[in-house]
């Protein structure tokens, strides 16, 4: 039936995001391996080829489009792949009753050859065994034995209808080991709780990614601190009678030490980011179990929150620190940026006065070249006229000419005064 709506192009994707990861049904007895591989934000190309591999392995048919997960029944086992951001995690399930929970992992009836070219590291690797109410039940002795005589981890879960324990070591096999033991869980409460112990073990790998990058960075964090001191004891001490080479110094140092801070901070504040927000995960699905304590064992919660709480800490102290430095270094820089410039006024005030000085000097020996010029003038202007005057005389009329020179002298310094202060008024307007 056609829709009578217009649709909105992602309706129908975000729809289908509720359901990607959604739990398969369990029913115990029933066997799990599970592995989260680390492929990055763009290795899932290598990832989905290899999931070909395995169904062409077992002759299943090739999906035309996968995409958050898929679920596909192998003969043996069944297996779900499901894709996030930064990891790839397959879940084999087989079920079957079995002897011992942890002897025959479902994973190693894989073919060898594809779990060895399997594309990225693995960062996480389950093994579970979930047995129904009618199995043996183990005291804590033999539970003890089942994890190697290591300290043993555990509770009711599901408001009592579960018991879970793990001592969250790997072993031998490569795996961390669980046992479920579901007293009157239904098919769709054990799948949900297997989903909901595989999340918490996988977010919490991944959320101590970022302790390694914290202890790395630590060093050089302190390193900048204690430049960052000595750059601002070096300002406060020099004040501003310092050379002039003095700033630009500093200047050079501190910008490749707010380099340097940029670049830690720029490696780390996605791990940092993702840390906390895997660790959130982790503490729902812990709350999500329902738990309750078994006695004489700690709760999930309690050994989890033990380790993972100040891990996170650290994390989010590093970045933390990560940026008070970074603002430490700009107000240095902003505070050296404004010594400099109020530096640089006082040199071109200085040199705007030297200019001002050489003006004024310029304008001395304008006026003294003008009076230069105007006795030059005079004198060339009653040297012309004394030869008008001789002419006269000369030619009879009655003239001293000597006497009419030393008469005109006056008249023609004035009137070459006159001539040069008028045109210097037109070339003043012009200009």
């Amino acid at each position: 039936m056609p829709l009578l709506f217009k649709e909105h192009p992602l309706r129908r994707a975000v729809v289908a995001e509720l359901h990607t990861r959604i739990y398969k049904p369990l029913r115990a007895p029933e066997r799990v391996s599970h592995i989260a591989v680390m492929c990055g934000e763009g290795g899932i190309e290598r990832m989905i080829d290899h999931l070909h591999r395995l169904l062409d392995h077992y002759s299943r048919p090739i999906p035309p489009r996968i995409e958050q997960s898929y679920l596909v029944d192998l003969g043996p086992f069944r297996v779900r792949w499901e894709r996030h951001t930064e990891f790839i995690t397959y879940t084999f399930s087989k079920q079957g009753s079995f002897d011992h929970p942890f002897a025959e992992p479902v994973l190693k009836e894989l073919p060898e050859e594809w779990l060895r070219d399997l594309p990225g590291e693995v960062i996480a690797a389950i093994t579970m065994a979930v047995e129904g109410n009618e199995a043996h039940e183990r005291d804590s002795d033999e539970i003890a034995a089942l994890f190697e005589g290591n300290p043993v981890i555990g509770s009711e879960v599901a408001g009592g209808t579960a018991r879970v324990w793990s001592d969250i070591k790997i072993h031998a096999d490569g795996f961390m080991h669980y046992l479920v033991r579901a007293c009157s869980l239904s098919q769709n409460q054990a799948g949900r709780l297997a989903q909901r112990i595989l999340d918490i073990n996988c977010y919490r790998a991944m959320s101590l990614l970022g302790i390694p990058l914290a202890r790395e960075v630590s060093p050089a964090l302190s390193d900048a601190d204690r430049r960052l001191a000595l750059v601002a004891s070096r300002m406060a001490t020099q004040g501003m009678s310092a050379d002039p080479g003095f700033e630009s110094d500093l200047l050079g140092e501190l910008t490749s030490l707010a380099a340097e801070i940029e670049a830690i901070t720029a490696r780390t504040t996605y791990r940092f980011d993702a840390s906390r927000a895997y660790y959130a995960i982790v503490r729902q699905r812990l709350e999500q179990l329902r738990q309750q304590r078994i006695e004489g064992l700690q709760t999930f919660t309690e050994f989890l929150d033990s380790r993972l709480a100040p891990a996170i800490a650290t994390c989010q102290s590093t970045q933390d620190r990560q940026t008070d430095l970074a603002e430490r270094a700009a107000r240095l820089t902003s505070l050296l940026r404004a010594r400099v410039d109020v530096s640089l006024q006082g040199q071109h005030r200085e040199l705007l006065q030297s200019m001002d000085r050489r003006a004024q000097l310029q304008l001395r020996l304008q006026q003294t070249v003008e009076g230069l010029s105007v006795i030059a003038i005079g004198y060339y202007g009653v040297g012309l006229v004394g030869y008008l005057f001789k002419g006269l005389e000369k030619g009879g009329f009655p003239l001293d000419a000597s006497v009419a020179m030393g008469l005109s002298v006056p008249i023609v310094v004035g009137l070459a005064w006159l001539g040069i202060k008028r045109l210097k008024k037109r070339l003043a307007h012009l200009h």
